[in-house]
C-alpha cells in the first residue's frame, strides 16, 4: 500500500495504480482505433475536451488519432461550468475557456472526459454544446467509468471500468500536466486507518 498526501485538502490517501504509463499508452491507442472505427468520416472528427483533465487527455488522443489516420484532427475545449445544475455543491473553478477551432455543424464530435461519475458534467457539456450548433453526431469518450450515475449517461468509448465507493477518487495523470502518466485510485484514510 502506498500512502501519500493527496490533492484533496488535508487528506492522506492510499494510492492504488489502475493503469501504469505503459498500460495508459496502450489504452489511448485502443480508444483512438475505436473512435476511428466509430465515425463515418474521420476528416469531420472534432474532439472537445472537458476541462481540466479531459482537455489534456483530448490533446494526447489527437496526437495518436493523427498518427493513425494520417491527417490532422481538430481539437478544442468545451467548458460546461456554467451549465451545471450543481454549482453550489462543486463550486466554480478557473479552467480552460471554451475554444472551438471550427464550427461544429455537421461534425462528428467526441466529448472527452477523464472520469465519468454521476453524469452531471457530461449533461452540462451537452447543454453547452447545444448553444454552438448542430453536430452530425456526439459521442462520449472517458478514460475511466467509475459508476454511481445519477443521469442516464453512458460513454461510447471507455478505457477502463473501475467500480469505486463514493469516498474514493480516480486521478488521471498526464505528462503535460503532472510530469508522470497513469491512472490511480485514491482512498482517503480515516483517523482509524
Amino acid at each position: 500500500m502506498v500512502v501519500e498526501r493527496s490533492s484533496l485538502p488535508d487528506q492522506v490517501c492510499e494510492r492504488r495504480t489502475i493503469l501504469d504509463a505503459k498500460e495508459l499508452h496502450r489504452t489511448v491507442i485502443r480508444l483512438c482505433s475505436q473512435v476511428l472505427e466509430g465515425v463515418s468520416d474521420s476528416h469531420q472528427l472534432l474532439l472537445l475536451g472537458i476541462p481540466t483533465r479531459g482537455a489534456a487527455l483530448s490533446r494526447v488522443l489527437v496526437r495518436e488519432l493523427e498518427r493513425e489516420s494520417g491527417h490532422p484532427v481538430d481539437q478544442g475545449v468545451l467548458d460546461p461550468t456554467f451549465h451545471r445544475d450543481d454549482l453550489e455543491r462543486v463550486g466554480t473553478r478557473l479552467s480552460e475557456a471554451t475554444h472551438l477551432p471550427v464550427p461544429i455543424d455537421g461534425r462528428h464530435v467526441v466529448l472527452v472526459d477523464d472520469v465519468v461519475f454521476t453524469g452531471r458534467t457530461v449533461r452540462a457539456a451537452l447543454e453547452a454544446l447545444h448553444g454552438w450548433g448542430r453536430p452530425a453526431s456526439v459521442k462520449l469518450l472517458a478514460m475511466v467509468d467509475r459508476g454511481h450515475r445519477e443521469l442516464p449517461i453512458q460513454p461510447d468509448f471507455v478505457g477502463r471500468v473501475v467500480p469505486t465507493s463514493r469516498h474514493e477518487f480516480i486521478h488521471l495523470m498526464l505528462d503535460e500536466v503532472d510530469g508522470e502518466e497513469g491512472v490511480v485510485l485514491l482512498r482517503p484514510l480515516s483517523a482509524e486507518d
